[in-house]
């Protein structure tokens, strides 16, 4: 796997890399601000909490008989389950949330209170999904059931052809998966491809916190209901599932909406040598693409995550500057005659995926 990251690339793309970092470098500079978290990400994150836990405490004490109720806070929690992941999570999870390693490492096991293991997201998503985007059997973010297609390299199956209708609903059971079984075949996967220990990890200690923070999970959303709560258990049981569904789907059209489209592309390494065409950079650059860049409260929500392309160059930068560097981001490329991809509405996004689907469901 290590020679993929042996690249063939010009003066040009490392003229465009140094310029770029210069730049930013001199914006935070020239601004005296931190790149990491500020007293907006402090209110985001409390925003975020609250959106899930005030909802979970009113049906647990609230007393409320009514089933639509009930189900309306079930649909709420979700929201704040997906946001908690896109908002706080995932900046704790690159280091970006705060200057100190200790806050960003304590806000990382946010992802235990939805249901998720910290080292399996790092792997998947710090390590693989953004040093090999988009690149097929290298970049986890690909994989999926072999009812979904998502790389033209991948073996195209008679049922494809009918997944951009189907995807939508499957694409829900997104954070179900990670509650239940796949964060152990992760853990052992990542454990036989001796991932773990690059990140200095050891399996059984990491097996025994999976094991612990899954019994803490479902202590809290399902035990607990069972026992305060004094309706039929199917109740407790369709609300839990639609509060997954509901994070599962918001999850996964943001996430399929940075990379999963028509202007993006799926690099494979030389046959002969196993390097890539381009830069890490400027590899990120026709892999990634941008959306709803000027809808402030969906960009709040979603972490910045429509910024994508800044994301993926600037990883350890907090989502709360995106905005003001994109800017400097997509002048820069357009300079080099890089790509600069972006989408001016979610919708135009959720249809280029749905366009891609569809594509590659017949060719």
């Amino acid at each position: 796997m290590a020679e993929i990251l042996k690249t063939r690339f010009g003066q040009q793309q490392r003229v465009f890399i140094n310029t770029l970092r210069q730049r930013v470098d001199t914006y935070f500079k020239t601004n005296e601000i931190s790149k990491h978290g500020n007293a907006n990400m402090v209110l985001k994150t409390v925003a975020m909490f609250s959106i899930y836990l005030v909802p979970y405490f009113f049906i647990l004490f609230g007393g409320f008989e009514s089933n639509l109720l009930l189900l309306a806070l079930s649909i709420v929690m979700g929201v704040g389950m997906a946001g908690i992941g896109l908002s706080v999570m995932h900046d704790a999870n690159h280091g970006s949330y705060s200057k100190n390693p200790t806050i960003n490492k304590f806000m990382s096991y946010s992802i235990c209170l939805v249901g998720g293991l910290p080292i399996n997201w790092q792997v998947q998503h710090n390590v693989l999904h953004h040093t090999y985007t988009n690149v097929h059997e290298h970049d986890g973010d690909l994989d999926g059931p072999s009812f979904l297609r998502f790389s033209p390299h991948s073996p195209r199956k008679k049922v494809h052809k009918f997944q951009f209708l189907y995807a939508w609903f499957f694409y829900g059971f997104l954070t179900m998966a990670w509650s239940t079984s796949k964060d152990f075949v992760q853990l052992a996967r990542y454990r036989k491809m001796d991932l773990l220990k690059t990140q200095n990890k050891k399996y059984g200690k990491q097996l025994a916190l999976l094991i612990f923070t899954k019994i803490l999970y479902y202590a809290y959303v399902v035990l607990i209901p069972m026992l305060v709560l004094d309706i039929a258990w199917w109740k407790i049981l369709i609300g839990i599932l639609t509060m997954h569904y509901v994070a599962g789907l918001l999850l996964s059209m943001i996430f399929q909406s940075a990379h999963i489209v028509e202007e993006t592309v799926f690099p494979l390494p030389s046959e002969t040598t196993g390097n890539m065409e381009n830069d890490w950079a400027v590899h990120q650059l026709y892999t990634t693409a941008n959306f709803a860049q000027k809808s402030r409260l969906f960009s709040w929500y979603v972490g910045g995550l429509n910024f994508q392309v800044e994301h993926h160059l600037f990883p350890n930068i907090c989502h709360v500057h995106y905005k003001k560097i994109a800017k400097i981001v997509e002048e820069t490329a357009r300079e080099f005659n890089f790509p600069y991809y972006t989408q001016p509405t979610f919708v135009g996004a959720l249809w280029s995926h749905s366009k891609l689907l569809w594509r590659l469901g017949r060719v």
